[in-house]
């Protein structure tokens, strides 16, 4: 089979919007050039169609080659997790793909900007993804410039924003910007845009306002997502609250930085609300309202957990971010790896064969008295065990959890049956590195309300030291399989680990 040449450029594939993009064009047999500033990071999320090449849009130099070939480009970045002055780097940015893309004779730019009009006095954000637009004009290729508003969808920054916010906080103090109108876009509809936008057959460069039906305001997008959840939440306006202190207010309850928040605060200000409708006309693209947005996302939202998120795009910017106890929306995040000098089918052997009679390779008595507990409030307890010692199915049980996802010698996930304030989930996977393999096991906890986050907190000693030592055993158990021994159940030595 000849492997084809890619004719799209995808800039943002490790970002929330390009990594669903990406999927998409993929499922279409669509060759594919990611550009990313870090390739390890994208590589093994990719298809087997799909390039990756090194290239940093603050760099001129390291453009061109990621360029040869090319027909059509995604322009799906921004500076806003940057330090410094976000809009002279999306200038400059945006000027270094303009000639780059001019000079390789592109025929299309896609781009995804920000709604709102250019005759009010726009936020710094927004009137740096409208100057993006103009500069990208100005390379003499045809440019399609989708501007949308917020986009609902399961790890969306505004959507996690909302979540965060009804989930954690029963009477909110408002500041102005959550009574400004806006109109929300599922992303799913974002993504059939920006897909059709390959095959316009169209020749002008345009400017396409696009959005759901629905007219609302931000307070309007909590009370639904409250109403969806079956929470009862009050919002209670003041006239105070400047974007600053509203930003470092976020920093405290929600899962978005500082600068970021006050990025997007101020931003709010503006109504972003679609005044030409031609993109439905041109397109055929009927969006969904928010009540259906809402309802999708919060369907998809156990699924997307492994999908893309907005933070993914952290993992490619400049700088080190420490995460320390990490927040996804209302979830928490503990992940942990190791890497052993085994190959992935014996890393994952003793994964495969976790719970039941083999126990879960660390204090199996803390396990056995959380069951206790677990069976005296009315839970399922350890008394399940598992069907078959050796082999696992999607959807059977497992002590108190159940097999959501198995991928053999790669990936076992587990969604917790027992009795708690909240959802978790248990995962593990295996990826091959440098002739052995990197076992990493990752805890999700999604509290309800102040008593799911004192149930985490309350007893973290304790998960930090079983997920500890359990993957520590895990990983000798893999060494010991590798050398033919017969595994362990329950080891008591511990193997230094890093900790993510």
């Amino acid at each position: 089979m000849v492997k084809l040449s890619p004719s799209i450029l995808l800039t943002g594939a490790t970002g929330y919007v390009g990594g669903r993009l990406l999927t998409l064009l993929q499922s279409r047999g669509l060759a594919v050039r990611c550009l990313a500033r870090r390739p390890e990071n994208l590589r093994n999320r990719v298809g087997s169609g799909t390039e990756v090449v090194a290239g940093d849009i603050l760099d001129a130099e390291s453009l061109p080659e990621a360029f040869v070939g090319i027909e059509t480009v995604y322009y799906l970045v921004h500076s806003m997790n940057e330090t410094g002055s976000f809009e002279e780097q999306d200038r400059i940015a945006a000027t270094n793909f303009a000639n780059a893309a001019r000079q390789a004779n592109v025929k299309r730019i896609i781009y995804l900007g920000g709604l709102g009009d250019d005759d009010e006095k726009l936020s710094p954000h927004l009137r740096s993804r409208h100057e993006v637009g103009k500069i990208l004009r100005q390379s003499g290729c045809q440019v399609l410039e989708f501007r949308a508003s917020i986009v609902i969808g399961s790890g969306s920054l505004s959507f996690e924003l909302v979540r965060a916010l009804v989930e954690r906080l029963p009477v909110m103090i408002c500041p102005k910007w959550v009574s400004v109108k806006t109109q929300p876009i599922a992303i799913e509809d974002l993504l059939e845009y920006l897909v059709a936008g390959l095959d316009w057959q169209g020749k002008v460069s345009l400017v396409f306002e696009i959005g759901g039906p629905s007219q609302v305001s931000y307070g309007d997008i909590m009370r639904e997502y409250a109403r969806q959840r079956g929470l009862r939440r009050w919002l209670i306006s003041v006239p105070v609250l400047t974007p600053r202190l509203s930003s470092l207010w976020l920093g405290l309850v929600t899962p978005i930085y500082a600068r970021v928040g006050r990025k997007l605060i101020d931003s709010m200000r503006n109504p972003t609300i679609v005044k030409d409708q031609s993109a439905m006309q041109i397109f055929g693209i009927v969006p969904r309202n928010l009540s259906d947005a809402i309802s999708r996302a919060l369907v998809n939202e156990d699924h997307d957990l492994a999908g893309t998120r907005w933070s993914d795009s952290l993992s490619s910017s400049r700088g080190v971010i420490a995460w320390g106890g990490v927040r996804f929306g209302s979830r928490i995040v503990d992940s942990r790896s190791v890497t052993v000098a085994v190959s992935p089918l014996h890393a994952f052997a003793p994964i495969r064969r976790i719970g039941g009679k083999q126990g879960w390779y660390f204090a199996n008595f803390l396990w056995t008295i959380r069951g206790l507990i677990d069976l005296m409030l009315g839970g399922v307890g350890l008394r399940r065990a598992r069907r078959d010692p050796e082999q696992l199915q999607v959807g059977e049980v497992l002590d108190w959890w159940r097999v959501e996802e198995y991928e053999p010698n790669r990936r076992l996930r587990l969604s917790a049956e027992m009795k708690v304030p909240g959802r978790a989930w248990l995962e593990f996977t295996v990826e091959p590195c440098n002739g052995g393999s990197t076992i990493r096991q990752t805890a999700i906890f999604d509290p309800v309300g102040f008593r799911g986050l004192a149930y985490w907190y309350g007893i973290y000693p304790v998960h930090a030291l079983v997920f500890r030592g359990m993957l520590s055993n895990i990983a000798i158990a893999a060494r010991l399989e590798s050398s033919r021994a017969i595994p362990i159940s329950s080891p008591s030595r511990s193997l230094t680990q890093s900790e993510a």
